[in-house]
């Protein structure tokens, strides 16, 4: 079996311990009025997700660092491809993009957090365990 990266942990939303768990319960595109449901525990590894109470408010930063660099790449788009449109045009698309993409930033946002501040290690053994159990 083929070791899972560190970058498709991240993408793929899964456990930084076995990177094979799910973080969240639905996919985006199977349920996404349930875009914030997160397991609690690891479904392979049983690793505790939310490290202490409160944890994931610290993901907050990581959130405000995404959401700014979108705001500040749509802001770039509208002005060096549409030609520095009105003023009304930036107030009102830069917002909408931002709600549009809240559901991504939010996700984001939390894996990289528990990956980045998670203090957990990558172990291979849990992953080969687990889909071995699973097999």
């Amino acid at each position: 079996m083929q070791e899972k990266s560190l970058g498709y942990a991240i993408l793929n939303h899964k456990c930084p311990r076995c990177r094979t768990g799910d973080i969240f319960r639905y996919s985006f595109l199977q349920k996404p009025a349930k875009f914030t449901a997160t397991h609690k525990n690891c479904p392979h590894c049983d690793l505790q997700y939310e490290r202490e109470p409160g944890f994931f408010f610290g993901a907050m930063y990581v959130s405000y660092a995404l959401t700014m660099a979108v705001l500040l790449g749509t802001a770039f788009i509208l002005y060096n491809f549409f030609g520095d449109p009105e003023l009304i045009v930036y107030i009102t698309t830069v917002p909408v993009v931002v709600l549009l993409l809240l559901p991504i930033i939010f996700r984001y946002s939390r894996t990289l957090f528990l990956h980045g501040f998670g203090g957990v290690s990558y172990n291979p053994t849990l992953a080969k365990q687990s889909s071995t159990d699973n097999s």
